[in-house]
């Protein structure tokens, strides 16, 4: 009989099986890698090092940086504040519909961002939709201002926060928020206290990746916004036009936005890996550490 103060050995990792399946697969796999690595590596030979800080500290560069980091910052919060409450709702049991509002989340991700852009102009346009009324009771033009490079880049981003943080709330234990409202707690209290400190990794993971695309965003803002130096011109759309008159000095805007994206991602790790949907769980004491 096992003494009751033994120790319960940690499980280990099951060895890869040998044979000609698995080298199949695992040059398959190195395929894969070499497909999303090797490009990298040619963007980071072609950099010049020696002349990257005076090309970086390029006026327009700056001001192209300083844009997009204002714009994909906005379009994050922005995302928090819709994103979230759309992810609690779609993690609900009890919604009829689930399936197509969660389709309707997920078109962004699959249409053409130009399209999205396209879609964007037609409603808020001033023949648009909803631009013809806006531009006639309130004089207000949205396309090619900041505020239309935020609202292409909330469109192209906003699924990738939403269906992190469903992931999470799916995966949370939910007998704390049970037990809180047998107490007599109100929902909103549950979701305040209990429910979003619970999935905090699920959000940081969310947001991580929402500024990330945001920070990235080309198709639907030049469609929507256009190319407006100071007002609209992004750092991807500085990268597009630098390609035909001066190339050096938009690899160094790539490799600059390579390092931004990067670097957000190196920092959110620790809540990001645990947030994402189908993340496993720490193994031991250790790894949770």
């Amino acid at each position: 009989m096992r003494s009751p103060t033994a120790r319960t050995a940690p499980p280990t990792r099951t060895p890869l099986a040998t044979g000609w399946g698995t080298r199949v697969l695992v040059v398959l796999a190195a395929g894969g890698v070499a497909v999303l690595v090797l490009p990298l590596v040619a963007l980071l030979a072609a950099t010049p090092w020696r002349d990257l800080p005076a090309l970086v500290a390029d006026p327009a560069v700056l001001q192209a940086l300083r844009l997009s980091l204002l714009t994909a910052g906005s379009a994050t919060l922005v995302a928090l504040v819709l994103g979230v409450p759309l992810a609690w709702l779609l993690a609900r049991d009890d919604l009829r519909g689930a399936w197509l509002l969660r389709a309707l989340v997920t078109v962004p991700l699959v249409l053409p961002p130009v399209v999205g852009g396209v879609a964007l102009l037609l409603l808020l346009g001033r023949r648009g939709l909803l631009g013809s009324s806006l531009d006639a009771w309130f004089g207000l033009t949205v396309p090619f201002t900041s505020v239309a490079v935020v609202l292409a880049q909330v469109f192209v981003a906003l699924p990738f926060l939403v269906l992190s943080v469903e992931g999470a709330l799916r995966g949370a234990d939910r007998r704390r928020a049970l037990v809180a409202q047998t107490l007599g707690a109100s929902p909103a209290y549950v979701l305040r206290r209990v429910t979003l400190p619970a999935v905090a990794p699920g959000v940081a993971a969310g947001a991580a990746l929402c500024f990330t695309r945001a920070l990235g965003e080309f198709g639907a803002t030049v469609t929507f916004a256009g190319s407006f130096p100071g007002t609209t011109r992004t750092m991807p759309l500085a990268v597009y036009l630098a390609m035909d008159s001066a190339p050096e000095q938009a690899v160094a805007m790539s490799v600059l936005l390579l390092g931004l994206s990067v670097a957000v991602l190196v920092v959110m790790r620790g809540r990001w890996v645990g947030g994402l949907p189908g993340a496993r769980p720490p193994r031991s004491g250790q790894d949770a550490r």
